[in-house]
């Protein structure tokens, strides 16, 4: 109930914002004014539906609200960048008149036309540039990495993993859209899969359906997975990794296993997510303890920050998830706030990452300029 009365209280200020803005300052007037306030009134209700499917809402009846109140306040993001844009053009320019005159002239209705055209301009440009978006985020493409590794053993030269992270479904895309992932994995052939987090967003009850196509992914050396933040936000986490478990995945809980391939051995290790609250916080010390710090290990984390204590654990190879690549330009400028690297591969000391965009797309069924990703990641000691 908390939560709704949150997420209900957000949206009708974002919405009577975006009244005053869209319908009353350029001058909405008749037909017009009415068409534009019922559909913001709509759209606030659909939005508030798609926030609370998948936690409180059955998908089964509730995702085709939650995709349109999702793809909605990707609208409103852009509605919201847009007008205050305009507001600030629109104070420069009075502030340059003020300048020029000792008296403020009366509105020029000339300027209100103007104001008309650009809210009108910016109303188009954002429904375009979600559709383009929504597109786009259906979508998830193969990408393919080779990563140089000085410290890979020759049994695993040329060792194909997939990492999947961030599939998100639930509120706004369900089983139909993890299947399509799981059959893109295995068209690959990986030899071994891991995936990274953040998984749903919703309940086991209710969600946990959607991930039943989980169970037909398939590598030689297994199919591993590691919590995201998601993950403790809806449920309990390691109920939530329990239920993976059902489904053929490994699921690591601040450990490691050894795997062996070619007559060599490498460490997989895998911790729960950075912000995970007691008592199941992330513990690389307690995953990598008593391991032999000759042999390569491979770490999967789902946040690209556990970096750093990695390079100081002497973690070969980092693999994580979470940012999204920003999902929705300009977002991308935000994430290194936070994070140290927001996507790709990259370099701390001896160590390498390498952040996946990410495969689904969390809240706003939309990616803009981050296109969705499975990567295929291609190890190999030869290219060092």
């Amino acid at each position: 109930m908390i939560r709704l009365l949150v997420a209900g209280t957000f949206l009708a200020l974002i919405t009577f914002w975006l009244h005053r803005r869209l319908v009353r300052a350029p001058g909405l007037r008749g037909r017009a004014a009415i068409a534009a306030n019922t559909a913001l009134g709509v759209l606030l209700v659909v939005a508030l539906i798609g926030a609370q499917s998948g936690t409180s809402l059955d998908p089964r009846w509730a995702r085709p609200f939650g995709f349109l109140g999702w793809t909605w306040l990707g609208v409103v993001l852009y509605l919201v960048l847009g007008t205050l844009l305009i507001g600030i053009v629109c104070l420069a320019a009075r502030t340059v008149r003020r300048f020029r005159r000792d008296d403020v002239p009366p509105p020029d209705p000339s300027r209100r036309r103007a104001l008309q055209i650009a809210t009108g301009a910016l109303a188009v440009g954002a429904v375009a540039a979600v559709g383009y978006g929504t597109v786009e985020a259906a979508r998830p493409r193969i990408v393919h990495t080779r990563i140089p590794l000085r410290r890979l053993p020759t049994g695993f030269e040329g060792l194909r993993v997939a990492l999947v992270t961030d599939l998100h479904v639930g509120p706004s895309r369900g089983r139909e859209f993890t299947r399509r992932t799981v059959d893109l994995v295995n068209a690959q052939q990986p030899d071994l899969i891991v995936l990274g987090g953040d998984l749903t967003d919703g309940t086991i009850a209710l969600v946990g359906p959607d991930l039943a196509p989980l169970a037909d992914l398939r590598a030689p050396l297994g199919v591993y997975g590691v919590s995201g933040n998601h993950e403790y936000y809806a449920d309990d986490a390691m109920s939530w990794l329990d239920f993976w478990e059902t489904l053929g995945v490994r699921t690591l809980r601040n450990e490691r296993v050894t795997l062996e391939r070619g007559g060599d051995a490498i460490d997989l290790a895998g911790i729960h997510d950075y912000s995970a609250p007691a008592p199941n916080e992330a513990n690389l010390t307690a995953a990598l303890q008593d391991r032999d710090p000759e042999r390569f290990v491979l770490l999967a984390a789902h946040q690209p920050r556990h970096v750093f204590e990695a390079r100081d654990h002497g973690v070969d190879l980092q693999l994580s998830g979470h940012t999204h690549g920003g999902q929705m330009w300009p977002l991308g400028y935000v994430v290194p706030l936070q994070q140290p690297t927001v996507t790709g591969l990259d370099r701390f000391g001896d160590t390498l990452v390498y952040t996946s965009r990410g495969t689904g797309a969390w809240g706003p069924p939309v990616r803009i300029a981050t296109p969705p990703e499975v990567a295929i990641l291609q190890l190999n000691a030869s290219l060092v």
